[in-house]
């Protein structure tokens, strides 16, 4: 063989080898869903409560908005654990919610958008919960990938419903333990009964798990009848970058969004208005709010509910105008964080605030700890049970790793990476020709100044840019993930709306001087 096509073999190879690498499986070396029980501890039973799009701030004793009424969750906090820097690496729903079930990051589970399958390789926490000898149901939304809502693995109780499902009553809507059966009353109260109706009839000799993934506040938002105008007499605030004014240095890319299906100029294609949505939004939550109430009536009924781990979150954020926006997929403060609860009067003392950053790459790792499993090493999460005990962890994480790819289906929001501190957030874009951000959190925490260019901050700047291909290369996500294409396109502009961004002074060059202008 001539040298340069040996050459040209040992870099194919190489490449398939790398490939390989990053497509292999993760799961235990020895392939089993057995686990190390921790010495001295119990399997407590646990009910996971999951809401789609519910934003971080969007609960009542916060006080943002007085359309905000969540009594159930406000309950949690004050007699619970509250933990506010709770946040996804991926603020989107499939990749979410494959990371709460996995432990792992987008890049390593590999379910990166809404459309595409989850592999049948991937290991879902329940899985060892029942080799453990729970009893584990799954009631509500799976939306982990595009799959149908034929049972999965892991689930000794299944209802579930194809993709987003539908609020009202719908034939055929539901899907319990493999068979289809009509929807009859509106969503949340429909999943509430039928978790209801699991616990009611669970072997009370075994232990048992509850994942509750509700519906709500998924968009199109529709709120029960009992619930419709309660937010009507309220005002909305409009957050401060909403205002194009009150926002520095913003990239190209987001000046563009305003006007697009994800801004706030031409939001679903639409002259929506935004107050209004929010409003409806909140609506609609009140009745996620019951249900969780539903849930603690009963455990308090079966003399479970101080010993039962309760720990409710949001899928990912959501934006009502944040830097002109709406929806989520961005690494801004609203899209990427969530709400997080935790109640169970064994282990946490009431009033206990959790201010380190935890995760929904966290949630396996934690509930399985709760089971008295050791979680397995491959795992990219760690158990925050400690925390929530008042405990202090040594070496926990000092960086949160964000990362987001783009979709044809909505081409206006770029590939992203960010990692986010105690104080700053570094935000890197991938395939344009932009800006990347930077901003002081703690300074600054409705990011309002982007200091990417500030050098003052260079040397911030270039650490953190280290740290993040460090937590890439150690994660093996030194890659972007490529998927077929499927679906439209949600690419249209609105004439009356905002014009398109300029290319900031820096990058421009007077070519009869030949300097930059900036």
């Amino acid at each position: 063989m001539q040298k340069g096509h040996f050459i040209a073999a040992m870099f194919y190879l190489s490449v398939i080898f790398s490939a390989n690498a990053q497509n292999a499986p993760v799961r235990q070396s020895d392939g089993s869903l057995t686990l190390i029980h921790i010495p001295n501890t119990k399997p407590r039973n646990i009910v996971f409560i999951l809401a789609d799009d519910h934003r971080y701030d969007a609960l009542g004793f916060l006080h943002t908005q007085d359309f905000i009424e969540t009594p159930s969750l406000d309950r949690i906090a004050h007699e619970g654990a509250y933990l506010p820097n709770a946040f996804v690496n991926n603020s989107l729903c499939s990749p979410s919610r494959a990371s709460i079930l996995t432990g792992l990051y987008s890049h390593k589970h590999k379910v990166i958008d809404n459309e595409h399958p989850v592999s049948p390789d991937l290991i879902f926490f329940p899985q060892y919960l029942q080799k453990a000898g729970y009893q584990t149901a799954m009631v509500g939304k799976w939306h982990a990938g595009n799959d149908s809502d034929e049972p999965k693995r892991g689930f000794d109780y299944w209802l579930s419903f194809k993709g987003q499902g539908s609020y009202l009553p719908s034939k055929n809507g539901l899907n319990l333990n493999g068979k289809h059966i009509a929807q009859k009353g509106y969503i949340t109260d429909e999943l509430t009964d039928y978790a209801l109706d699991f616990l009611s009839h669970r072997d009370k000799k075994r232990p048992f798990m509850l994942y509750l993934a509700h519906k709500g506040v998924h968009a199109d938002f529709i709120p029960a009848d009992r619930d419709k105008g309660r937010a009507a007499k309220y005002e909305f605030k409009p957050p401060f970058t909403m205002d194009s004014k009150n926002v520095q240095g913003a990239p190209m890319w987001v000046q563009n969004q305003r006007n697009s299906w994800h801004g706030v100029d031409f939001p679903y294609h639409s002259d929506l208005n935004i107050g209004e949505y929010y409003k409806r939004y909140a609506e609609t939550l009140h009745s996620v709010d019951e249900s969780v109430g539903k849930v603690m009536d009963y455990l308090k009924k079966e003399g479970l509910l101080e010993s039962t781990l309760i720990i409710y979150m949001g899928d990912n954020g959501f934006q009502f105008g944040e830097h002109g926006l709406i929806d989520k997929r961005t690494a801004y403060e609203a899209s990427m964080r969530v709400p997080m609860l935790a109640y169970c009067p064994e282990l946490i003392r009431p009033g206990t605030v959790v201010k380190q950053v935890v995760a929904n790459i966290d949630v396996a790792p934690t509930l399985l700890e709760a089971a008295g499993l050791k979680a397995p090493a491959y795992m990219d999460g760690m158990s925050y049970l400690p925390l929530l005990e008042g405990k202090t962890v040594e070496n926990w994480r000092q960086g949160l790793l964000y990362e987001y790819y783009w979709e044809r289906s909505f081409p206006q929001t770029p590939a992203m990476h960010a990692l986010r501190n105690d104080q700053f957030k570094y935000i890197r874009y991938y395939g344009i020709w932009d800006t990347d951000e930077l901003y002081d959190i703690q300074a600054d925490p409705l990011e309002t100044k982007n200091l990417i260019r500030d050098p003052k901050y260079a040397a911030t700047v270039k650490s953190m840019n280290k740290e993040l291909f460090q937590a890439l290369e150690d994660t093996k996500g030194m890659y972007i993930p490529l998927t077929n294409d499927v679906g439209g396109q949600s690419n249209l502009r609105n004439k009356y709306g905002a014009p398109e961004a300029r290319f900031p002074e820096y990058l421009i060059k007077d070519m009869k001087s030949g300097k930059k202008i900036k």
